[in-house]
Order: C-alpha cells, then structure tokens, then sequence
C-alpha cells in the first residue's frame, strides 16, 4: 500500500505560480502512473494532469495546458506539478493519485492523498 502527501499549496495572486510536490512512501511508486486532479467548492472532481512511470507520456487538461507542468523524480518518490499564470478559476484542492494504468480518469486511480488547497485571488 502507498501513502500520498501533497504539499505546496497556498494562497496566491492571479498571473502568480505554485509548485505542488506529491511525495509517496509505503512502496516505491516508480512503475505507478501518476496523476493529479482537482475539485472546486461545489463541483466534482477534475483531472488535470497525469504522467506514465517513465514520464515518457503525459497528458493534461485543456484548461491547464501551457500554463502547468506534470513531473516526477522516481529516485525520489516524488511526482510535482508546477502551476503558472494562475488564475482564479485555478482554485481548487488539488490530489495527487497513483495506478497501475496511466489514465485521465479518476476511477482508474487506487490511491490518493488528502489535497492540498489552492487559492487564487483576483
């Protein structure tokens, strides 16, 4: 079993960025797909970006695309996700989930963090 911690979040102006970290421990998550999704206040839970163990593919949102970047460090457990020109429709709890499929649905995921909140102000 995999234990997920996101870090990084905060309150942050539009046009700002933020630097969300995923750091895993229990098992190694080298060979996981991974991936991060978000929810805002009274809306259900989106993908936003997911990258293969390798990182050799990765996918992203059309909202976000251009503007945020999926990466992982596998020497580090750790997968990240680099978030630039922010906007306020950016706010939201951001999770980062494992699985053994890399997938842009969020059913496909076995493991998840607790969230992380971000907060983007106009």
């Amino acid at each position: 079993q995999v234990q997920l911690v996101e870090s990084g979040g905060g309150l942050v102006q539009a046009g700002g960025s933020l630097r969300l970290s995923c750091a895993a421990s229990g098992r190694t998550i080298s060979r996981d797909a991974m991936g991060w999704f978000r929810q805002a206040p009274g809306k259900e839970r989106e993908f936003v970006a997911a990258i293969t163990w390798s990182g050799g593919s990765i996918w992203y949102a059309d909202s976000v695309k251009g503007r945020f970047t999926i990466s992982r460090d596998n020497a580090k457990n750790t997968v990240y996700l680099q978030m630039n020109s922010l906007k306020p429709e950016d706010t939201a709890v951001y999770y980062c989930a494992s699985s053994g499929v890399a997938s842009i649905e969020a059913v496909h995921y076995d493991y998840w963090g607790q969230g992380t909140q971000v907060t983007v102000s106009s």
